[in-house]
Protein backbone atom coordinates (compact mmCIF):
# COMPACT_ATOMS: atom_id res chain seq x y z
CA UNK A 1 0.00 0.00 0.00
CA UNK A 2 1.34 3.67 -0.79
CA UNK A 3 1.73 6.24 1.85
CA UNK A 4 -0.94 8.63 0.03
CA UNK A 5 -3.15 5.34 0.43
CA UNK A 6 -2.51 5.23 4.13
CA UNK A 7 -2.85 8.91 4.73
CA UNK A 8 -6.27 8.44 2.99
CA UNK A 9 -7.65 5.55 5.42
CA UNK A 10 -6.70 7.63 8.34
CA UNK A 11 -7.13 11.30 7.27
CA UNK A 12 -4.27 12.77 7.51
CA UNK A 13 -2.01 15.20 4.84
CA UNK A 14 0.67 13.47 3.00
CA UNK A 15 3.74 15.64 1.62
CA UNK A 16 6.69 13.81 0.08
CA UNK A 17 7.71 10.47 -1.72
CA UNK A 18 4.73 8.25 -2.26
CA UNK A 19 6.57 5.20 -1.44
CA UNK A 20 5.35 1.57 -0.87
CA UNK A 21 4.73 0.31 2.79
CA UNK A 22 5.12 -3.53 2.61
CA UNK A 23 4.41 -4.02 6.49
CA UNK A 24 4.31 -2.59 9.58
CA UNK A 25 6.72 -3.17 12.42
CA UNK A 26 8.15 -1.87 15.72
CA UNK A 27 10.75 1.06 16.18
CA UNK A 28 13.22 -1.41 16.56
CA UNK A 29 13.02 -3.57 14.26
CA UNK A 30 11.30 -2.17 11.38
CA UNK A 31 13.38 -2.35 8.48
CA UNK A 32 13.01 -0.03 4.46
CA UNK A 33 9.38 -0.19 3.50
CA UNK A 34 8.05 -0.51 6.64
CA UNK A 35 6.33 1.65 9.00
CA UNK A 36 6.01 2.31 12.49
CA UNK A 37 4.67 4.52 15.36
CA UNK A 38 5.66 6.39 18.45
CA UNK A 39 3.53 6.95 20.98
CA UNK A 40 5.18 8.06 24.13
CA UNK A 41 8.23 9.90 25.10
CA UNK A 42 9.78 6.40 26.30
CA UNK A 43 9.91 5.19 22.73
CA UNK A 44 10.88 8.30 21.03
CA UNK A 45 14.71 7.56 21.45
CA UNK A 46 14.73 4.69 19.02
CA UNK A 47 12.98 6.85 16.25
CA UNK A 48 16.47 8.30 14.86
CA UNK A 49 17.85 4.53 15.03
CA UNK A 50 14.42 3.39 13.17
CA UNK A 51 15.14 1.91 9.57
CA UNK A 52 11.43 2.44 9.51
CA UNK A 53 10.21 4.31 5.92
CA UNK A 54 7.84 6.09 7.88
CA UNK A 55 6.61 6.68 11.35
CA UNK A 56 3.23 7.66 12.77
CA UNK A 57 4.30 10.73 15.05
CA UNK A 58 2.41 13.55 17.08
CA UNK A 59 4.85 15.96 16.05
CA UNK A 60 6.96 16.45 12.81
CA UNK A 61 9.83 17.61 14.56
CA UNK A 62 10.42 14.11 16.36
CA UNK A 63 11.68 12.20 13.11
CA UNK A 64 15.30 13.65 12.35
CA UNK A 65 16.54 10.37 10.30
CA UNK A 66 15.39 10.72 7.18
CA UNK A 67 12.09 9.08 7.11
CA UNK A 68 8.51 10.29 6.65
CA UNK A 69 7.26 11.60 9.35
CA UNK A 70 2.82 10.92 9.32
CA UNK A 71 1.82 13.51 11.77
CA UNK A 72 -1.44 12.43 13.76
CA UNK A 73 -3.30 12.96 16.66
CA UNK A 74 -2.93 9.25 18.38
CA UNK A 75 -0.63 7.20 16.66
CA UNK A 76 -1.27 4.16 18.75
CA UNK A 77 -5.01 4.42 17.41
CA UNK A 78 -3.35 4.99 13.61
CA UNK A 79 -1.60 1.83 13.96
CA UNK A 80 -4.59 0.02 15.22
CA UNK A 81 -6.45 1.10 12.53
CA UNK A 82 -3.66 0.01 10.03
CA UNK A 83 -3.17 -3.18 11.30
CA UNK A 84 -6.45 -4.64 9.81
CA UNK A 85 -5.23 -3.60 6.12
CA UNK A 86 -1.71 -5.41 6.94
CA UNK A 87 -3.07 -8.48 9.03
CA UNK A 88 -1.45 -11.77 7.88
CA UNK A 89 -4.39 -13.84 5.88
CA UNK A 90 -6.14 -16.84 8.74
CA UNK A 91 -6.49 -19.13 5.57
CA UNK A 92 -3.81 -19.51 2.92
CA UNK A 93 -2.42 -20.59 -0.13
CA UNK A 94 -2.33 -24.45 0.05
CA UNK A 95 1.00 -26.10 0.16
CA UNK A 96 1.94 -29.18 0.73
CA UNK A 97 3.01 -30.56 4.06
CA UNK A 98 5.42 -33.02 5.77
CA UNK A 99 5.08 -34.92 8.30
CA UNK A 100 7.47 -37.99 9.43
CA UNK A 101 6.12 -41.17 8.54
CA UNK A 102 6.14 -42.61 11.87
CA UNK A 103 4.22 -39.85 13.68
CA UNK A 104 0.52 -40.69 14.49
CA UNK A 105 -1.85 -38.62 13.57
CA UNK A 106 -5.29 -39.48 15.33
CA UNK A 107 -8.85 -39.03 13.82
CA UNK A 108 -10.34 -35.64 13.08
CA UNK A 109 -7.44 -33.87 13.15
CA UNK A 110 -7.10 -30.88 10.90
CA UNK A 111 -3.54 -29.76 9.35
CA UNK A 112 -3.27 -26.73 7.39
CA UNK A 113 -0.67 -25.62 4.51
CA UNK A 114 2.99 -26.18 4.40
CA UNK A 115 3.33 -27.95 8.34
CA UNK A 116 5.76 -29.87 9.53
CA UNK A 117 5.55 -32.63 11.43
CA UNK A 118 8.94 -34.82 13.28
CA UNK A 119 9.58 -38.07 14.45
CA UNK A 120 7.46 -40.19 16.80
CA UNK A 121 4.86 -37.33 17.54
CA UNK A 122 1.59 -38.25 18.19
CA UNK A 123 -1.06 -35.75 17.05
CA UNK A 124 -4.34 -36.69 19.08
CA UNK A 125 -7.99 -36.28 17.67
CA UNK A 126 -9.87 -32.88 17.41
CA UNK A 127 -6.40 -31.42 17.30
CA UNK A 128 -6.28 -28.09 15.07
CA UNK A 129 -2.67 -27.63 13.06
CA UNK A 130 -2.88 -24.08 11.30
CA UNK A 131 -0.85 -23.31 8.50
CA UNK A 132 2.92 -22.54 8.57
CA UNK A 133 3.57 -24.75 11.78
CA UNK A 134 6.51 -26.79 13.11
CA UNK A 135 5.95 -29.21 15.35
CA UNK A 136 9.53 -30.91 16.78
CA UNK A 137 10.11 -35.07 17.10
CA UNK A 138 8.82 -36.81 20.05
CA UNK A 139 6.06 -34.39 20.98
CA UNK A 140 2.57 -35.17 22.10
CA UNK A 141 -0.48 -33.12 21.20
CA UNK A 142 -3.20 -33.83 23.24
CA UNK A 143 -6.93 -33.93 22.19
CA UNK A 144 -8.49 -30.65 20.89
CA UNK A 145 -5.34 -28.60 21.32
CA UNK A 146 -5.36 -25.17 18.88
CA UNK A 147 -2.31 -24.37 17.36
CA UNK A 148 -2.67 -21.18 15.16
CA UNK A 149 -0.81 -20.44 12.27
CA UNK A 150 3.17 -19.96 12.30
CA UNK A 151 4.20 -21.83 15.85
CA UNK A 152 6.95 -23.41 15.81
CA UNK A 153 7.14 -26.27 18.42
CA UNK A 154 10.78 -28.13 19.21
CA UNK A 155 11.26 -31.84 20.40
CA UNK A 156 9.95 -33.53 22.86
CA UNK A 157 6.65 -30.77 24.48
CA UNK A 158 3.60 -32.17 26.03
CA UNK A 159 0.81 -29.88 25.32
CA UNK A 160 -2.46 -30.67 27.30
CA UNK A 161 -6.19 -31.48 26.02
CA UNK A 162 -7.42 -27.97 25.02
CA UNK A 163 -4.60 -25.34 25.47
CA UNK A 164 -4.28 -22.87 22.64
CA UNK A 165 -0.90 -21.48 21.45
CA UNK A 166 -0.90 -18.54 19.09
CA UNK A 167 -3.97 -16.65 19.26
CA UNK A 168 -4.67 -12.88 18.77
CA UNK A 169 -3.47 -10.85 21.83
CA UNK A 170 -5.69 -8.53 23.46
CA UNK A 171 -4.79 -5.37 22.33
CA UNK A 172 -6.95 -2.32 21.62
CA UNK A 173 -6.42 1.25 20.73
CA UNK A 174 -9.31 3.44 22.11
CA UNK A 175 -11.28 6.40 20.17
CA UNK A 176 -12.38 9.62 22.09
CA UNK A 177 -15.53 8.26 22.13
CA UNK A 178 -14.98 4.95 23.75
CA UNK A 179 -14.64 2.56 21.17
CA UNK A 180 -12.06 0.11 21.11
CA UNK A 181 -9.90 -0.62 17.78
CA UNK A 182 -8.64 -4.12 17.40
CA UNK A 183 -4.94 -4.67 16.92
CA UNK A 184 -4.16 -7.28 14.66
CA UNK A 185 -1.13 -9.40 15.62
CA UNK A 186 1.35 -10.85 13.10
CA UNK A 187 4.09 -12.60 15.41
CA UNK A 188 3.86 -16.37 16.18
CA UNK A 189 4.71 -18.44 19.58
CA UNK A 190 7.67 -20.28 19.44
CA UNK A 191 7.86 -23.18 22.39
CA UNK A 192 11.63 -24.41 22.79
CA UNK A 193 12.38 -28.42 23.35
CA UNK A 194 11.28 -30.12 26.75
CA UNK A 195 8.02 -27.72 27.35
CA UNK A 196 5.04 -28.79 28.70
CA UNK A 197 1.64 -26.41 28.58
CA UNK A 198 -1.01 -27.17 30.66
CA UNK A 199 -4.56 -28.00 29.62
CA UNK A 200 -6.65 -24.66 28.89
CA UNK A 201 -3.55 -22.70 28.74
CA UNK A 202 -3.63 -19.83 26.64
CA UNK A 203 -0.39 -18.69 24.88
CA UNK A 204 -1.05 -15.44 22.51
CA UNK A 205 0.99 -14.53 19.52
CA UNK A 206 3.22 -11.47 19.93
CA UNK A 207 2.11 -8.26 17.87
CA UNK A 208 4.94 -8.00 15.31
CA UNK A 209 7.79 -10.47 17.24
CA UNK A 210 7.48 -13.83 19.38
CA UNK A 211 6.03 -14.47 22.27
CA UNK A 212 9.13 -17.32 23.51
CA UNK A 213 8.99 -19.80 26.32
CA UNK A 214 12.64 -21.13 26.81
CA UNK A 215 13.48 -24.67 26.60
CA UNK A 216 12.61 -26.99 29.68
CA UNK A 217 9.74 -24.60 31.11
CA UNK A 218 6.65 -26.13 32.55
CA UNK A 219 3.65 -24.08 32.43
CA UNK A 220 0.43 -25.62 34.51
CA UNK A 221 -3.52 -25.55 33.88
CA UNK A 222 -5.63 -22.67 33.07
CA UNK A 223 -2.82 -20.14 32.39
CA UNK A 224 -2.83 -17.30 30.50
CA UNK A 225 0.73 -15.65 28.59
CA UNK A 226 0.14 -12.34 26.90
CA UNK A 227 1.73 -11.27 23.62
CA UNK A 228 5.28 -10.51 23.51
CA UNK A 229 6.01 -12.56 26.97
CA UNK A 230 9.63 -14.23 26.94
CA UNK A 231 9.94 -16.94 29.79
CA UNK A 232 13.19 -18.01 30.55
CA UNK A 233 14.67 -21.64 30.89
CA UNK A 234 12.75 -24.20 33.39
CA UNK A 235 10.14 -21.82 34.99
CA UNK A 236 7.12 -23.00 36.85
CA UNK A 237 4.13 -21.64 36.22
CA UNK A 238 1.01 -22.80 38.49
CA UNK A 239 -2.29 -22.79 37.93
CA UNK A 240 -4.09 -19.51 37.47
CA UNK A 241 -1.38 -17.71 36.88
CA UNK A 242 -1.88 -14.28 34.24
CA UNK A 243 1.30 -12.64 32.47
CA UNK A 244 0.00 -9.32 31.09
CA UNK A 245 1.88 -8.83 27.63
CA UNK A 246 5.56 -7.74 27.63
CA UNK A 247 6.81 -9.45 30.87
CA UNK A 248 10.13 -11.08 30.80
CA UNK A 249 10.80 -14.06 33.63
CA UNK A 250 14.29 -15.21 33.72
CA UNK A 251 15.46 -18.59 34.23
CA UNK A 252 14.46 -20.97 37.06
CA UNK A 253 11.07 -18.40 38.08
CA UNK A 254 8.60 -19.87 40.15
CA UNK A 255 5.01 -18.25 39.54
CA UNK A 256 2.59 -19.39 42.72
CA UNK A 257 -0.87 -19.90 42.11
CA UNK A 258 -3.07 -17.16 40.83
CA UNK A 259 -0.38 -14.66 41.05
CA UNK A 260 -0.20 -12.80 38.14
CA UNK A 261 2.19 -9.74 36.57
CA UNK A 262 0.90 -6.19 34.79
CA UNK A 263 2.74 -5.09 31.79
CA UNK A 264 6.62 -4.60 30.36
CA UNK A 265 7.67 -5.67 33.72
CA UNK A 266 10.83 -8.53 34.29
CA UNK A 267 11.39 -10.76 36.79
CA UNK A 268 15.45 -11.98 36.99
CA UNK A 269 16.59 -15.58 37.94
CA UNK A 270 15.70 -17.70 40.13
CA UNK A 271 13.45 -15.23 41.82
CA UNK A 272 9.89 -17.01 43.37
CA UNK A 273 6.36 -15.29 43.38
CA UNK A 274 4.03 -16.51 45.96
CA UNK A 275 0.52 -17.55 45.12
CA UNK A 276 -1.51 -14.32 44.13
CA UNK A 277 1.42 -12.24 44.25
CA UNK A 278 0.79 -9.34 41.78
CA UNK A 279 4.30 -8.45 39.63
CA UNK A 280 3.64 -4.25 39.44
CA UNK A 281 7.32 -3.44 39.07
CA UNK A 282 10.76 -5.09 37.85
CA UNK A 283 12.08 -7.74 40.89
CA UNK A 284 15.90 -8.68 41.07
CA UNK A 285 16.39 -12.44 41.07
CA UNK A 286 17.11 -14.74 43.31
CA UNK A 287 14.67 -13.89 45.81
CA UNK A 288 11.10 -15.03 47.24
CA UNK A 289 7.90 -12.27 46.94
CA UNK A 290 4.70 -11.65 48.08
CA UNK A 291 1.15 -9.45 48.06
CA UNK A 292 0.05 -6.79 46.58
CA UNK A 293 1.90 -4.16 46.02
CA UNK A 294 4.60 -6.74 45.94
CA UNK A 295 6.89 -6.96 48.48
CA UNK A 296 9.76 -9.37 49.99
CA UNK A 297 8.62 -12.34 51.60
CA UNK A 298 9.84 -11.53 54.40
CA UNK A 299 8.86 -8.05 54.48
CA UNK A 300 5.29 -9.29 53.62
CA UNK A 301 5.19 -11.50 56.70
CA UNK A 302 6.03 -8.82 58.91
CA UNK A 303 3.37 -6.41 57.71
CA UNK A 304 0.86 -8.92 58.08
CA UNK A 305 1.72 -9.55 61.56
CA UNK A 306 1.76 -6.12 62.71
CA UNK A 307 -1.65 -5.73 60.70
CA UNK A 308 -2.74 -8.38 62.66
CA UNK A 309 -1.57 -7.31 65.99
CA UNK A 310 -2.22 -3.49 65.28
CA UNK A 311 -6.28 -5.09 65.04
CA UNK A 312 -5.73 -7.81 67.82
CA UNK A 313 -5.04 -4.74 70.59
CA UNK A 314 -8.07 -3.06 69.56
Amino acid sequence: MKLNEICKILGINFNGADIEISALNSLTNAKPGELSYCDSDKNAKFINVSKASAILVKNADMVQNGATALVCENPHLAFAILSGYYKKPLIREKKPSQIAQNATIMPNVYIGSNVKIGEDTIIMAGAFIGDDVQIGEKCIIHPNVVIYNDTKIGNRCHLLANCVIGSDGFGYAHTKDGRHIKIYHSGNVVLEDDVEIGACTTIDRAVFETTTIKKCTKIDNLVQIGHNCILGENCLIVSQTGLAGSTTLGRNVVMGGQSGSGGHVSVGDFAQIAARGGVSKNLPGGKTYSGHPILELKDWLKLNAKIQKFFKDR
